[in-house]
């Protein structure tokens, strides 16, 4: 007999870490090849983790909502065969899941939104304790003072979390806000919500809080300003419905709006590379590949937004092939964490909603985010050689949210002209 360890596979780029959701297998449960032993969640998607053996498992490491690092053992499985060949693949494949690990915890300090820089500390913190440190809130000066209980005195996960739990009757004055937050920011002191007899209380599902969390801190990273233009869509309506059917039967897709306003998008963006950046402390990181977004609905009704790789290397029928492919799979809650890695611009389509326009958040650590709003019809003035006359067109607004740190309504504003233009542009004789 051989005993095989259950790794977290690596997940995708930065994806470092993944809360253990759910045991589909407990101990003494026989297991087949390829077959999912745990549910896990990372903060973007929901998972299974297979097992790479058939064989009886024997241990769980780690219980539900625990915190597991990529490349930890989270269980035992004992298999029939020859342990030495088992022993040496394991011996193998160690020192580069290892190497995954520091490279995923890299990453993930690398793309971390919040300014704070724990570095500059004398004390030794872990990346999962400043990881949770950054998402909390906690400032260095606030880290430091927290008793630790690991080796040395390091500050554990548990010690962070109790903390964290405790934190609400810190006196003020126990609490250091950092140089850089002005007196506007201040924590003020809330009065506890009434709850009546009638009233219902819903807890709020771990992808609501995690939504919640990401909003609330990108409104307090970026300064967010808006432009808004309308854009007359009537020969991309024609087209559509005029191209829409043989699209399908050739191609064996749907053929939806979104794609011909990621087109649209991915050529704007590569105009203007000043868009297609993400920021990071007090320097611009100018990306090279165009990965856009799109938000998409997961099948709690909660959002989320995989990205579309190299979008302006794709024609319009792979950008439908891919816009069908991550909407369908978003809805059937079988994204990888990978789709979610990666973007530099993002795209929502509030008009799904009948919302004319809105002003959606950005998505950190990009610079800008696009809401498409309904297509309606409307009456409008059309210039002609012969004069000026009335007739009904098909208009829509573009709402264009942007990090004014970065971007200036200059940029900001001929940016979502320009995605405009090519709208209205659209050639109507064109093949698919």
């Amino acid at each position: 007999m051989a005993r095989f360890e259950l790794k977290l596979p690596k997940m995708g780029e930065s994806v470092a870490e993944a809360t253990i959701t759910n045991w589909l297998k407990q101990v003494g449960d026989k297991i087949e090849a390829d077959e999912a032993v745990l549910e896990i969640a990372t903060d973007k998607v929901d998972s299974e983790v297979p097992s790479e053996v058939s064989g009886i498992l024997v241990e769980q490491l780690f219980g539900k909502d625990d915190l597991v690092q990529v490349g930890q053992t989270i269980a035992i499985i004992e298999t029939e065969g020859d342990s030495v060949s088992e022993i040496a693949k394991q011996e193998v494949v160690a020192p580069v899941e290892v190497e995954a690990i520091e490279k995923s915890i890299e990453v993930a300090k690398e793309t971390a939104t919040t300014p704070t820089n724990f570095s500059s500390s004398e004390k030794f913190f872990s990346p999962l304790v400043k990881n949770i440190a950054k998402e909390e809130g906690i400032s260095l000066s606030e880290l430091e003072k927290i008793s630790g209980s690991g080796k040395d005195g390091r500050v554990t996960k548990e010690d962070i979390l109790n903390y964290i739990k405790n934190r609400g009757s810190v006196t003020p004055s126990a609490v250091e806000i950092p140089k850089t937050q002005t007196t506007i920011n201040k924590p003020q002191s809330v009065a506890p919500v009434s709850v009546s007899g009638g009233d219902e209380i819903i807890e709020m599902d771990r992808m609501r809080k995690l939504i919640a969390g990401y909003m609330v801190a990108s409104v307090q990273t970026s300064a967010h300003v808006q432009s808004f233009i309308e854009v007359d869509v009537t020969n991309i309506v024609k087209w559509r419905e005029k191209v829409k059917i043989a699209f399908e039967k050739r191609e064996g897709e749907k053929l939806t709006y979104t794609p011909i306003f990621m087109e649209a998008v991915a050529k704007a963006l590569k105009d203007f590379p000043m868009m297609n950046i993400s920021v990071d402390g007090d320097t611009i990181i100018k990306r090279k590949n165009i990965n856009l977004g799109m938000a998409a609905s997961l099948p709690n009704g909660n959002l989320i937004v995989p990205v579309i790789k190299n979008a302006d290397q794709l024609n319009l029928v792979g950008m439908a092939k891919a816009v069908n492919d991550l909407g369908g799979r978003a809805k059937a809650g079988k994204l990888k964490p990978d789709d979610t890695q990666g973007g530099t611009y993002t795209v929502t389509n509030v008009g799904t909603f009948g919302s004319v326009f809105g002003t959606p958040i950005i998505n950190q650590p990009q610079v800008g985010i696009l809401a498409l709003g309904a297509i309606r019809k409307v009456p409008a003035v059309i210039e002609t050689p012969e004069g000026d006359f009335i007739g009904i067109r098909q208009k829509m607004f573009l709402s264009h949210s942007y990090d004014h740190r970065v971007v200036d309504g200059a940029l900001g504003g001929s940016f979502v002209k320009r995605v405009a233009d090519y709208l209205e542009a659209f050639d109507v004789d064109r093949d698919f």
